[in-house]
């Protein structure tokens, strides 16, 4: 079964609406989705891992039920 295409970072910052430099500060806290670093140096994310983070943001808001 073939696995499903990670995520290049400028499609993950394009659905999140963030810019990268504000990307890499969540980064550098560990609150960032979690990112898979290639041998090039390019960053890439799973979809699962960007759906789970979008899941934590929207429980830690005051409002979420």
């Amino acid at each position: 079964m073939a696995r499903p295409p990670a995520l290049r970072l400028a499609e993950v910052l394009a659905e999140i609406r963030m810019s990268p430099s504000a990307f890499y500060r969540l980064r550098a806290r560990d609150q960032a989705p979690r990112m898979i670093k290639l041998p090039n140096g390019e960053l890439r994310c799973r979809r699962a891992d960007l759906d789970a983070w979008w899941d934590m943001c929207e429980k830690d808001t005051p409002n979420w039920q």
